[in-house]
């Protein structure tokens, strides 16, 4: 994409917020010492190609070439890039259906996304098949409240993976949706579901207290929120419950979020809370700025493909 164009593709960005309870006059991002991005996509669908110049909703948007394209120019502007994906990576063209994932995570690999967490259509050819098709990932898949212990996944799926980017410590960790009543029970076998929200408390706490992260990052696939719903376990009410996460990548609920949406956390911290839509329409972009004492501020937005 054309700089021109991918300003203008770009929308709102949020306003700087600080993380951590740090006060925006500490410092500015021209000021800041290090600076990670954060690119991510949820709900791909198996969409390899752009929808066609006719489609009334999207058209000439998305696309495998073009988002490779936009990633690989933020990564020349920024080597301190992670790439993420919050799941339902399956289904939703024929490219599925005849390949069964395999065009998916190769051309996934291609783009060198870093990690991505399990959505419940990463299912839709059975643990078998999403196990046999891991041959072609070259990145990894976290997911803490799964428990793969009696399948084929287990030890091929971790709780948790640490990066660190120019002496930033990033600690990412996976969630995914209640499987039951979603997907066959002959799809996901042995596999069990454990509470999103209490997983995420001690994931965590684990990150932020053991391992000592900088920064914090949840890939879930819970669902951004549920209006019908209330009581059930989404982005928001997980933001709310947690005190060390910094940012959550979401996915599920097919939300389109311009920008990321800022949650109080349980010591009334602000937590960002992003999620684009769907179909590799959008890729969601976070900035964050360190001082020298690590302390962080942070904006985002999300550009159209």
């Amino acid at each position: 994409m054309k700089r021109r164009d991918f300003i203008q593709n770009s929308l709102a960005s949020s306003a700087f917020v600080a993380l951590g309870g740090l006060s925006l006059q500490s410092f500015s991002a021209s000021s800041a010492k290090k600076h990670i991005t954060i690119l991510h996509t949820n709900d791909v669908h198996s969409h390899i190609d752009p929808f066609g110049a006719d489609h009334p909703r999207n058209p000439n948007q998305g696309g495998a070439a073009r988002r490779a394209s936009l990633i690989a120019n933020i990564r020349k502007e920024n080597p301190n890039t992670l790439l993420l994906d919050a799941g339902d990576i399956f289904q939703g063209t024929p490219y599925f259906n005849y390949y069964g994932g395999e065009l998916e995570f190769k051309l996934m690999s291609m783009m060198k996304y870093d990690l991505a967490t399990i959505g419940n259509h990463d299912f839709d050819n059975g643990i078998d098949g999403l196990y046999a098709q891991l041959p072609n990932a070259n990145f990894e898949f976290v997911s803490a409240n799964y428990d793969f212990k009696n399948t084929v996944l287990d030890t091929h799926v971790k709780p948790y993976k640490i990066f660190v980017k120019d002496g930033i410590k990033i600690g990412i960790f996976g969630l995914g949706v209640k499987l039951e009543g979603l997907v066959d029970k002959r799809m996901y076998k042995e596999t069990v579901y454990n509470d999103p929200i209490e997983t995420a408390q001690e994931m965590s706490r684990i990150l932020k207290a053991e391992e000592k992260c900088d920064l914090v990052i949840c890939l879930s696939h819970i669902g951004y929120h549920y209006k019908r719903n209330p009581e059930r376990p989404s982005d928001l009410k997980l933001a709310r419950a947690t005190k060390d996460i910094d940012l959550i990548i979401g996915g599920h609920t097919h939300t389109f979020l311009p920008k990321p949406t800022i949650e109080k956390n349980s010591v009334g911290e602000s937590v960002l809370v992003n999620q684009v839509g769907a179909y590799g329409i959008y890729v969601g972009r976070v900035d964050f700025y360190f001082d020298d004492a690590k302390n962080v501020i942070a904006n985002g937005k999300s550009i159209v493909v």
